[in-house]
């Protein structure tokens, strides 16, 4: 009667699954319940409320340049690190199916010879030569009563979905790094298109002024004035000339192909068109939009698993091994009735001794899932600042460069009056040469301003969640579907 309670009661438990691990608790998130709402934050807080969060908004609605959707329709299907990841995917698909296994009976086939050579002062009539022939299956099985492989099985399970998140944070990286990648080849062209512009009117003023100076009415001093813009500009080209081939070359490397010649037409910098309707939502919502955080919690509930594991190495662990075949001294009597032959051989281990690595393992487990815990806040704590340094920076570029607009226009009037003044013999050439350098540097700080305000709405798409699906009103993928 008590062994057949015994039976029952391992039974109830391999059917329900119980494992030694603690009970799986989210921790609670460690940022404020909104964003900041005042200061740059306030004219953001009321805006794009009822927009189409970032998560939805596929890739080629959110960035509507051609050239660059089919830049990243080339890098989806080539990044190499991408492919990586998918394989990664794979790989941990199968360690998962391995610890899966271990909850199974193992069975296999085995058909074998014996042949032995017995002294003829032991040998029984005579007999020195004895032969063997065995055929049959051999089982074996683990009784996992305190769930030490179920608690391997949820562990890798764990891992699988956490390798799966990675993957699809590194598509959306991918997605927003050939977006950067490809503002910053924008960037490079504007810059080239200013450093021409100020080296051809640099040359033209060197020019008069050299004629000047040849003239006698012009100083040398205004003749080194003139080169020195002419001159810096010189440099500047060549400097942004080796910048542009480099930014090509790092395009090229999130592609994993050299980039295409037959691209579609491009817009430029200054009309390049992006959604900016994306509302923030609540920080909350990260906790279900970011895989990177949900790949952090994966990692969390795998170092859970494992303390279940690590304590049931302290209890007994049961094997059931056994035989069942056919034994005959001869080949042909194998399936003769009476060669019938089986063996069944539980084994128990309860482990009494082992230097204390028991005790290490479940330590090392324990400490390990307090380090996933921090992971995951920290994950968290992360995402809130990505989402609110892209909401700070949102709310405050169009002003930036509506400024910096106004500015450029009122340096490139100041150095038409300046040109005029000397021209007229009332101002030095110091005046001219002040206003040039003054617009080339206005000129610049807008063409960074407006990259830095685009790549802002990128890294805010991506901050968002999105980015994972290519059309608006695309069914999600799975975390764990090939590209």
């Amino acid at each position: 009667m008590l062994r057949l309670t015994l039976i029952a009661a391992a039974i109830a438990w391999l059917a329900g699954g119980c494992t030694l691990a603690p009970k799986y608790a989210q921790p609670a998130s460690p940022v404020p319940a909104g964003y900041p709402a005042d200061g740059v934050y306030a004219a953001q807080a009321a805006q794009n409320a009822s927009a189409t969060p970032a998560a939805d908004v596929g890739w080629r609605d959110f960035f509507v340049d051609a050239r660059l959707q089919q830049l990243i329709d080339i890098a989806l299907r080539n990044n190499r690190d991408l492919r990586v990841a998918v394989l990664n995917v794979q790989a941990a698909q199968a360690q998962y199916r391995i610890a899966r296994a271990g909850l199974l009976p193992s069975v296999s086939a085995q058909g074998g010879q014996t042949k032995q050579r017995t002294p003829r002062d032991l040998a029984f009539a005579n007999q020195t030569i004895q032969n063997s022939y065995s055929v049959g299956l051999n089982a074996s099985w683990e009784i996992d009563l305190f769930g030490r492989v179920q608690s391997l099985k949820d562990q890798a399970l764990a891992t699988y979905f956490a390798t799966a998140y990675a993957r699809k944070a590194a598509e959306i990286s991918l997605v927003g790094q050939v977006a950067t990648q490809y503002l910053q080849v924008l960037q490079a062209d504007d810059l080239l298109a200013v450093t021409r512009q100020t080296l051809k009117s640099a040359g033209d003023s060197f020019g008069i002024v050299k004629l000047q100076f040849d003239n006698g009415t012009a100083s040398e001093l205004d003749l080194s004035q003139s080169q020195t813009v002419m001159e810096t500009a010189a440099a500047n080209l060549q400097a942004q000339e080796r910048a542009r081939a480099q930014a090509v070359n790092a395009l090229a490397l999130l592609l994993g192909e050299p980039v295409p010649d037959d691209l579609p037409e491009g817009q430029p910098l200054a009309r390049q068109p992006m959604l900016t309707d994306l509302p923030a939502g609540l920080p909350s919502d990260l906790l279900l939009r970011r895989p990177d955080i949900m790949e952090a919690e994966q990692n969390l509930i795998a170092a859970n698993a494992n303390i279940g594991a690590a304590r049931a190495a302290f209890f007994p662990s049961i094997s059931l091994t056994g035989s069942f075949g056919t034994l005959s001294p001869s080949l042909g009597g194998l399936f003769k009735p009476g060669s019938a032959a089986w063996s069944f051989a539980p084994t128990i281990t309860l482990p009494i001794f082992s230097g204390g690595q028991n005790v290490a393992n479940l330590d090392l487990a324990n400490v390990s899932k307090r380090i996933e815990v921090a992971r995951y806040e920290k994950t968290i704590q992360s995402a809130f600042r990505d989402v609110a340094d892209g909401l700070a920076a949102r709310g405050t570029f169009d002003q930036q460069i509506a400024a910096l607009e106004r500015d450029t226009a009122a340096q490139q009037r100041r150095l038409d009056l300046s040109t005029l003044r000397y021209r007229q013999g009332v101002d030095g050439y110091l005046n001219v040469l002040t206003a040039q350098q003054d617009l080339y540097a206005a000129q610049q700080t807008l063409v960074s301003a407006r990259t830095q305000r685009l790549a802002n709405l990128v890294s805010l798409y991506q901050a968002l969640g999105g980015g994972w699906i290519e059309k608006t009103g695309d069914a999600p993928r799975p975390a764990d579907a090939s590209s």
